[in-house]
């Protein structure tokens, strides 16, 4: 390919081609949830096809520029400049070639649970659910909260939130960087002195699983129903709708009492499971890969302590690329694009270093 790297790319342009014919066919759209899969895969693949397609119309006319140019030396500006275009497209397509998550293009539920810091660390659990929906609002995304313990204070003990795409739009590929430890330095409201405390939450960020992906057997399962409640104990609900869900095989527990009935929280609960399921096999077979994709998925590593979030200097600071930046404000009202697009920067170094 003449510097660029195959990396199947005869094969994607194929796979992308039968997409745009399978998407054709009414048939395909009497089944939702495939139609969105390949709408979803088909879009993926347009920007590089796209580029594919630019990388051969740059080289035939650089071609057809040098072909002039032996005859009108006033070509060779205009070859040269092409050159030029033909390297920044090659690289530009090097980058759409990489080992691509398989789950990049898979909506996500949103785990924030308080840490370090008992009531601070809840009201700041508070604010980072603010700021991811306000930062969904932002990209057109649909958000759902499935289930939220209130803490006595203010904030949350825990809250999980759904986070889906309005079109093809993948969410993973942009949200999972934001799993992992988040501290916040700021003065907290109890505190008399004016002394900054430092506070820890933690961030779990799951590809949301569809049933396609996660089989789960009824019969593994131990659904117990109780009555929600809210904070200091008080009953928001007389009926027992709250549900928790225990998976036996894994001893993984999940709970939902943000809806009003027993069915939304089981549906709810059960969306937890199988996105924490699909979490854990994943990591299991990433846990067994070679150094290399180890080295693929280091940034992404949930045990980190990420992000500090500090108040006093209005800072926000991702450890892992050296970001920094003073516009906290900002970030907390859902201006996280510039943080995140500098992880992905990282990222793709990464994974282009490991190739070469």
């Amino acid at each position: 390919m003449n510097g660029t790297p195959d990396g199947g790319l005869a094969d994607l342009l194929a796979e992308h081609a039968s997409l745009e014919l399978e998407l054709a066919d009414p048939g395909v759209h009497a089944d939702q949830a495939r139609a969105r899969r390949l709408a979803r895969r088909y879009a993926s693949l347009a920007p590089l096809v796209e580029t594919s397609r630019a990388l051969e119309a740059a080289r035939e006319d650089r071609g057809a520029a040098l072909e002039l140019a032996a005859e009108d030396p006033a070509f060779a500006a205009e070859a040269a400049s092409l050159a030029e275009e033909v390297t920044r497209l090659e690289d530009r397509l090097r980058e759409q070639l990489l080992p691509k998550d398989p789950d990049d293009d898979k909506d996500v539920i949103l785990e924030i649970k308080a840490g370090e810091g008992g009531a601070e660390s809840a009201l700041f659990v508070g604010d980072l659910l603010r700021m991811y929906l306000r930062y969904a609002e932002r990209r057109g995304w649909a958000t759902q909260v499935l289930d939220a313990v209130d803490a006595e204070l203010g904030g949350y003990k825990d809250v999980a939130v759904a986070v889906k795409a309005r079109g093809d739009e993948g969410i993973w590929s942009r949200l999972k960087f934001e799993g992992g430890v988040h501290r916040v330095q700021r003065v907290p409201v109890t505190e008399s002195q004016g002394r900054i405390h430092t506070s820890a939450v933690g961030v779990l960020v799951l590809p949301e699983a569809e049933e396609v992906d996660v089989t789960v057997d009824p019969n593994d399962l131990r659904i117990d129903v109780f009555r929600s409640s809210g904070p200091g104990g008080q009953s928001v609900n007389t009926t027992d709708s709250a549900v928790r869900i225990t998976h036996l095989p894994t001893g993984t527990v999940v709970s939902s009492q943000n809806e009003k009935s027993q069915l939304q929280n089981r549906e709810s609960a059960l969306r937890v499971l199988r996105s924490r399921l699909l979490a854990a096999a994943r990591e299991e077979a990433a846990a067994t890969a070679s150094d290399a994709r180890r080295l693929q998925v280091r940034t992404v590593d949930r045990s980190e302590r990420v992000r500090t979030y500090n108040y006093p200097e209005n800072r926000i600071s991702d450890h892992r690329v050296g970001f920094k930046a003073h516009n906290l404000d900002a970030v907390l009202d859902g201006e996280l694009d510039p943080v995140i697009d500098a992880l992905m920067t990282a990222h793709t170094a990464e994974l282009l270093e490991a190739g070469s």
